[in-house]
């Protein structure tokens, strides 16, 4: 185990404010953390709708949701002006021997510094935003060529001064129950829904796929967000055998879906990162983004297919899947 540097102590916050993917990258640090220090206490501050998960990893003690995309976009009301100086009231009320933001971003370091005790972060040749750097009170230089995940552990081990060695643990339990409006059967979910057009993968492909699936006697769930998602949840499976459209899900019911799916297929999106996390077989169709830094990571169960400008056939992806479904009978 490693003994903590002299600047720092027993009692950690993290600050990683978004997106989703971004979010469960970072829970990876949580358990090498517990790993290195059994004693210490890791808080979090991230933006509210990711406050779930940052939950489901049991090490992390205390949260601090924040409310800064909600400013952002109502940025008029005096009520989440108020609401904003009280978050960051609570957390500047705290007491830790260590600070780290994990985001690079400027405004994460300005949450991080509002904790009023020294940050540490990327310098500024590696930050993503470079003036992030101007708020640190140390820095290091962590090359950016690297999966995100791993660049999130060598940051925090490098200020904490401990060393990895183990590969990256999300930390996250599989003994999850099923959601309630769930059968026992084998499934396999379909993230077909993503937040930009050019990430979609064309909606006959996932058809397809589905109907391919379907003949593995494998029941097909498909997930939605909102009204248009839904719609073309519905129109899938309208044409298969055995499909399900859940109900409407927050993020700890869509854990515990994707915690209990035989395997997992979806686009450039935050839940199929979430798959990964609960070690399930979770093939990532990229589209229009590259992989390489920001994609699926997890061992040989988290499969990349694509980059920009890549249009991967249905039976492409079904083969990728293939070897970790189950047999039939």
């Amino acid at each position: 185990m490693a003994s903590l540097p002299l600047k720092c102590g027993v009692r950690v916050l993290l600050v990683k404010l978004s997106s989703m993917g971004d979010v469960i990258h970072n829970l990876a640090v949580v358990t090498d953390l517990y790993r290195a220090f059994p004693a210490i206490e890791i808080d979090w501050v991230t933006e509210a709708p990711y406050a779930e998960l940052v939950a489901l990893h049991p090490n992390v003690k205390q949260i601090f949701p924040i409310h800064l995309r909600a400013l952002k976009k109502q940025w008029w009301r005096m009520s989440l002006w108020a609401q904003f100086r009280e978050e960051r009231g609570r957390l500047a009320a705290q007491q830790y021997d260590c600070v780290i933001d994990t985001q690079g971003l400027v405004k994460s370091a300005m949450v991080a510094r509002g904790s009023g005790q020294p940050v540490s972060g990327f310098s500024k040749s590696v930050a993503r935003e470079s003036m992030a750097a101007q708020f640190y009170a140390r820095t290091f230089d962590i090359p950016r060529e690297q999966h995100a995940v791993e660049r999130n552990r060598q940051l925090v081990a490098t200020a904490m001064g401990y060393k990895i060695s183990t590969h990256a643990d999300y930390g996250l339990s599989t003994q999850m129950p099923r959601p309630a409006w769930l059968s026992g059967h084998s499934y396999i979910v379909l993230l077909h829904a993503t937040s930009r057009a050019d990430k979609e993968w064309p909606i006959d492909n996932w058809i397809a796929l589905a109907k391919k699936l379907n003949d593995q006697s494998l029941l097909v769930v498909l997930p939605w967000g909102n009204e248009n998602e839904k719609s073309v949840s519905e129109k899938m499976a309208a044409e298969l055998i055995n499909a399900i459209v859940p109900p409407a899900m927050n993020l700890a019911e869509a854990a515990k879906l994707l915690a209990n799916a035989t395997g997992v297929v979806g686009v450039d999106t935050g839940l199929a990162h979430l798959a990964v996390a609960f070690n399930r077989p979770t093939v990532g169709i990229y589209v229009s983004t590259k992989p390489a830094l920001t994609g699926l990571y997890g061992g040989a169960s988290a499969i990349n297919l694509g980059g920009k400008q890549s249009n991967h056939s249905v039976e492409a992806v079904f083969e990728a899947l293939l070897p970790h479904l189950p047999q039939p009978a």
